[in-house]
């Protein structure tokens, strides 16, 4: 299922802009995704990666993120969350040692989705999303079907107008992930060199 040019067609739809609530994974791949997206919604950048170790990095990243909305000069915002480590080391009990991309990190994906979908509701936007699919290591069909089961399971019972939907996306389609690295040197942003915990890190520097 090609989930860009089901994503295009969704924002034709648009004859205004809505508000999206946005969950981003670092500075660099919200690069091009707020590229992409700005014209349509007015965005606010959701930034809780609980995955992400050391606390030092977490927090590294999380300052180049919000460097980015700055200078971009874009009506951005920005929630932030609470550094939630516990909450994705329960996940991964068990998962340590899957491979890159395997279950545990389908659980990650899951845990922040998630998360951002409930604080889409209780914020009354519109929409909710993800940068994750820019990556070309992440997989866009996995992604967009835990976005859409949450949207369907949170949507049970409710009424028209206070239901929340899943933008699908895969914004690496497009050159996204090429025009992500692009504006990161323009904004010369700290792109690091592991997804962000140390399960991935470990494997990924014993490749």
């Amino acid at each position: 299922m090609n989930y860009d040019v089901l994503m295009e067609e969704e924002l034709a739809k648009l004859k205004d802009k809505k508000k999206i609530l946005l969950h981003s994974c670092c500075g660099p791949c919200s690069t091009a995704v707020i590229e992409r997206l700005k014209d349509y919604f007015e965005i606010t950048i959701l930034y809780y990666n609980p995955n992400i170790e050391p606390i030092e990095e977490y927090i590294k990243r999380k300052n180049e993120q919000i460097r980015y909305i700055k200078e971009s000069g874009y009506a951005i915002s920005f929630l932030d969350c609470d550094y939630d480590n516990e909450s994705f080391k329960k996940i991964a009990k068990g998962l340590e040692l899957e491979l890159e991309g395997g279950a545990r990190c389908h659980k990650c994906y899951y845990l922040r989705l998630k998360k951002t979908a409930e604080l889409a509701i209780e914020k009354h936007f519109d929409y909710f999303g993800t940068t994750l699919t820019v990556s070309p290591y992440k997989n866009a069909k996995v992604i967009n079907e835990m976005g859409l089961t949450l949207e369907k399971m949170l949507n049970e019972n409710k009424s028209q107008k206070d239901k929340i939907l899943f933008l699908v996306s895969d914004f690496k389609k497009k050159d996204g992930y090429k025009k992500s690295i692009e504006l990161s040197r323009k904004y010369g942003l700290y792109r690091q060199d592991y997804c962000g915990c140390l399960y991935g890190f470990s494997k990924q520097k014993n490749r």
